[in-house]
């Protein structure tokens, strides 16, 4: 009687793998960092939103019909955070967070055997390590100690363009710091002078005539004009008009009134152009309004949605993992499609358009055979 050898498994080993850093490098004074780019410069805070708003919705198919009605309704009324409902408020916030600090992390949250809400992570409490060269571990930070997760099959983590070999992701708004520093140089700077300059201060001027008056008659004289024109002013304050009225040679000069405040239009435009290039958005949808001819207008929307469909892609597998655990929850099939809304209503028109080109082409082709 023979016996059946036991398969050998072999161990999966990367030849290319060297030392790779344990913890992700990505600080809290960095994260700190990009929170305050988004407070400070608006149209970052801007870009970010409306990349998320372009994102859109999706639809999930199954093989069988109730299975399909049962994801989605499981879809639009999963708890997320506590307070929200359906998953993608879910998406919402993770993918946020995935733009501002190049990782996002979420957990699938378990009660009785089934997924009773979604949750979003804070990165503050989190440190994500390369466990191995193809496997990514979450711990938890408690009183300075990392602990891994006792169920990391419920984590959902996701590294926006990541460096080859780390699970470190790239922030959108990386290599934005010293630009937007300048940015803001020049509004303190534009803010200062019209303060100095829109604000406008007066410098009066007494000059007593050659032996008008004596030393101590001249400085007695000039207490006057001062006083008497600080009731003028004060009254102007008050919002009524008071006439100054003064005796011999009495100049009035607005400080500052004959300087110029630097042109910033310039140099603000292309720090701008650095920005908008970044977050990958047409300048219209930021409120910059750049002349652009219609052919361009149609480049950029182009561009925009081949950027959104990348950034679907990076989104795809939480989606896929969420609905797989359901479904294996529930001894159901765990076979699930993903189909994304259309971004816009003229893609759908493009779509279209195309759709009755090509019918119209093969129409003439069979016409022109027969």
């Amino acid at each position: 009687m023979g016996f059946l050898k036991k398969e050998k498994r072999t161990a999966v080993s990367v030849q290319t793998q060297g030392g790779y850093p344990p913890v992700l490098p990505v600080t809290a004074g960095e994260r700190a960092l990009y929170r305050a780019l988004r407070e400070q410069v608006p149209i970052i805070d801007a870009a970010i939103y409306k990349l998320v708003r372009l994102i859109g919705g999706f639809e999930v198919y199954c093989p069988e019909k109730h299975t399909e009605n049962a994801l989605r309704g499981f879809l639009k009324t999963v708890p997320v955070n506590g307070c929200n409902m359906g998953i993608d408020n879910f998406l919402s916030v993770y993918f946020e967070q995935l733009l501002t600090y190049g990782n996002a992390v979420g957990e699938i949250v378990l009660a009785n055997g089934e997924i009773r809400a979604l949750y979003n992570a804070s990165l503050e409490d989190l440190e994500i390590r390369l466990i191995s060269p193809l496997e990514t571990g979450v711990f938890v930070v408690r009183d300075g100690r990392a602990e891994p997760c006792r169920y990391p099959e419920l984590i959902l983590t996701s590294a926006l363009n990541p460096m080859p070999g780390s699970a470190m992701g790239s922030s959108i708004l990386k290599g934005l710091p010293f630009v937007s520093e300048v940015l803001l140089k020049i509004y303190r700077t534009v803010g200062i002078n019209w303060e100095r300059m829109g604000n406008v201060r007066f410098a009066v001027t007494y000059k007593p005539q050659d032996g008008e008056l004596d030393r101590g008659a001249a400085q007695e004289r000039a207490e006057q004009i001062a006083e008497e024109w600080s009731r003028a002013m004060q009254e102007g304050r008050n919002g009524s008009v008071r006439d100054f009225v003064s005796v011999g040679d009495v100049s009035i000069k607005a400080i500052g009134a004959d300087n110029q405040i630097l042109d910033s239009e310039t140099p603000v435009r292309q720090i701008l152009e650095q920005l908008v290039a970044k977050t990958g958005l047409p300048p219209f949808m930021l409120g910059l309004s750049w002349s652009s001819t219609e052919r361009m207008s149609a480049q950029q929307a182009d561009m925009l949605t081949s950027e959104i469909t990348a950034l679907r892609r990076t989104l795809e597998p939480v989606i896929e993992k969420i609905c797989k655990t359901w479904l294996r929850l529930n001894g159901l099939d765990d076979t699930v499609e993903i189909d994304w809304n259309e971004i816009t209503m003229q893609d759908e028109v493009d779509h279209a358009n195309a759709a009755y080109l090509m019918a119209k082409t093969e129409q003439l082709l069979k016409e022109g055979e027969a």
